[in-house]
């Protein structure tokens, strides 16, 4: 009786198989990428800032300390309190002598010590620019009868305009050196 042997499979496209499988699955995978505060910064220099003499009054000074305390102009404040604190001392709807002359003056100013939890820092600069965006919000409905969101460019750049986005971030302090 004669002996059949088995037939040979021709493997030699299989390697071409697993190499386009592998390019099609390196194309079409996305990676999630961490996204950081998208902050515009300001041009390098070496020269010194030139010495600028601000209206205390339009100053919004918020210090998060070395024991993840608030503080907005020296008093102790709940970061739940500083979204619509914030947007009070924007707007000044009553006019107050300590709060911002107009929009356009408003400085919030952001310090933080090195001891500052990361934590502490994302949730009170969360806060304030929730502030403004409830702020652009409420001028978007007044004007144009539609949340920011939806209002075209040119209308966004207009409000952006009227109620600037400043906040300023100091140089941290050393660890635990404000209380």
């Amino acid at each position: 009786m004669a002996r059949r042997e088995a037939p040979e499979i021709n493997a030699g496209s299989m390697a071409d198989i697993a190499f386009l499988l592998l390019i099609f699955f390196l194309v079409t995978t996305t990676i999630d990428v961490d996204k950081g505060i998208t902050v515009k910064l300001p041009p390098w220099s070496d020269e010194p800032p030139p010495e600028m003499k601000l209206n205390e009054r339009n100053v919004y000074s918020v210090l998060v300390n070395a024991n993840d305390e608030l503080l907005v102009r020296g008093q102790l404040m709940r970061p739940a309190d500083l979204r619509e604190n914030t947007k009070n001392f924007i707007a000044n709807p009553k006019n107050m002598p300590n709060m911002a002359e107009s929009p356009k003056k408003a400085i919030i100013s952001l310090k933080n010590d090195r001891g500052t939890s990361y934590e502490a820092y994302i949730k009170v600069y969360n806060e304030l620019k929730a502030a403004y965006r409830e702020l652009w919000d409420d001028a978007a409905d007044a004007q144009f009868g539609r949340t920011y969101e939806e209002l075209p460019i040119e209308d966004k750049k207009a409000l952006r305009a009227e109620i600037p986005l400043v906040i300023s971030e100091a140089e941290p302090t050393s660890f635990g050196e404000e209380n």
